[in-house]
């Protein structure tokens, strides 16, 4: 390419959901010159509407969008309900639970993602970031081993190229531009299809727990039940992938029929109506296997959100995944091209955090599965994994919120100082089943996002996830070497 000598762009990131605006924006916040090219026209439909409390009050406050979020009157989530396990009754959590939340930090939003993508989007425009949408890259380009730039169409359907030092892929599940990277690797255990829809005058659960996710264990898998307005409401089923055929002959009867096999959101949708028009008028099937790359990065590009990996959606992590790889893609790349350290280090310390984060939820939902126990045995098993000697209740609202970090005390609680975890190999399988042991250290990193935004920078050095990896700046956008 004739700029790549003197590329116009640092960074150009493809794809403007929440991770490709989440990287943007910070990048752009350190001075760097970003494009951010999306192929869609914003708003736009996308599934995925329950946040986590270390999403909406540590990556969106890091973004500068929380008044934002807070006058757009989404629904807020004290924690969730779910009839799962031995127990006929429905169970509830809630955040506050949690010594290490406090006040408003103690929740969440149930968003429509249309108008939630867009806040992020136009506020990487507010911070300088060159957003251009109906524009789609089509392909990576590379020259002498590293990627350099993107091929894309534009709105007028005229097909360009741009240069930068990084391309960000943050496209989505049925992107390709991963395969410049790495290959995809699916997980042998959770291999699920959901089909979902949109009801009106649905019931909601007794308050204050009125904005819960209600999620319901059935026969043939299990349902979610999301309030997205004071009327309109989200409902799916997650089932095994043999069904697939069967509802795509007619999801409209499949939905439905999964609806009545399952008792607690039959009594809730008793008196609502689906929505057929609009946005929402459509039944809506979607592949929920889960998945990894092979890689996250190569010279001169990173792969963030569906991009590079999918987990099933039973503890509404997908925005987490997506925004908590978009910090980690943008402290790499603002370290790189500061000079302060070499791309193999910053790299390696985004690649080893972010499949860490992907294997420990891989393996507590394995034991989420188990679906014969009782919910004191998913308590016991969250506790057991966090490695703490907190209530069994308490270790659980934790590890669903992300807020076991260090640090936390400024909230009025002590943690325990935990042994930093083994380093991750280059090459260790993320699925194997080993994360476990690890989930402690990652869910300390995700609480710690939230508590360096609410509380401002880092009145202590982040003690870092492995004993010879890199800790975070002060401010959270950009690697150092410990002290």
């Amino acid at each position: 390419m004739d700029q790549s000598a003197h590329p116009e762009f640092d960074v150009i990131v493809a794809g403007g959901g929440p991770g490709g605006a989440t990287a943007a924006t910070l990048l752009a916040k350190r001075g760097h010159r970003v494009l951010l090219l999306e192929k869609e026209r914003f708003p736009r439909y996308q599934i995925g509407e329950s946040l986590l409390p270390s999403t909406v009050h540590g990556v969106c406050e890091m973004l500068g969008v929380s008044d934002e979020l807070a006058r757009a009157g989404f629904p807020v989530k004290r924690g969730g309900t779910f009839r799962w396990g031995a127990n006929p009754d429905p169970w509830t959590f809630t955040f506050a639970l949690s010594r290490k939340l406090a006040g408003r930090t103690s929740t969440a939003y149930q968003v429509d993602r249309a108008r939630f993508d867009q806040i992020l989007l136009e506020n990487a425009r507010k911070h300088g970031v060159d957003v251009r949408e109906e524009h789609e890259v089509l392909a990576l380009i590379e020259e002498d081993g590293r990627y350099r730039g993107v091929r894309f169409r534009d709105d007028s359907g005229a097909v360009a190229t741009a240069a930068a030092r990084y391309v960000v892929v943050a496209a989505g599940s049925s992107t390709a531009l991963y395969k410049g990277v790495g290959e995809r690797v699916y997980s042998d255990f959770f291999r699920n299809v959901a089909v979902f829809g949109y009801f009106e005058g649905g019931k909601r659960l007794p308050a204050p727990n009125e904005g819960n996710i209600l999620c319901s264990a059935f026969d043939d898998g299990w349902m979610w039940y999301i309030p997205i307005s004071d009327t309109l409401t989200s409902v799916g089923a997650v089932v095994a992938s043999e069904r697939a055929a069967t509802i795509q002959k007619d999801r409209e009867g499949a939905l439905h029929g999964f609806v009545d096999s399952c008792p607690i959101v039959r009594d809730y949708l008793s008196e609502a109506r689906r929505v057929t028009s609009g946005k929402y008028g459509e039944v809506r099937v979607r592949k929920d296997y889960s998945y990894r790359s092979t890689r996250y990065w190569r010279p001169g590009a990173v792969l963030v959100g569906d991009a590079a990996c999918f987990v099933d959606p039973v503890f509404s992590t997908g925005v987490h995944l997506a925004t908590y790889s978009g910090v980690l893609a943008a402290r790499s790349i603002s370290t790189v091209l500061s000079g302060s350290l070499p791309e193999a280090e910053c790299f390696r310390e985004f690649e080893r955090r972010y499949a860490r984060e992907l294997e420990v939820y891989h393996t507590f939902l394995q034991a989420m599965y188990n679906i014969n126990e009782s919910e004191s045995s998913y308590f016991w098993e969250a506790r057991k994994v966090l490695g703490t000697d907190q209530p069994d209740e308490e270790a659980f609202v934790d590890l669903v919120a992300g807020v076991s970090a260090p640090g936390a005390s400024r909230f009025g609680d002590a943690l325990r100082d935990a042994t930093r975890p083994e380093s991750l190999d280059e090459g260790d399988a993320v699925f194997a089943g080993e994360g476990t042991r690890f989930l402690g250290s990652v869910l300390r990193e995700a609480g710690d996002l939230q508590l360096r935004a609410v509380a401002g920078e880092q009145d202590e050095p982040e003690p870092g996830m492995f004993p010879d990896g890199l800790v975070s700046s002060a401010d959270g956008l950009s690697w150092e070497r410990r002290a």
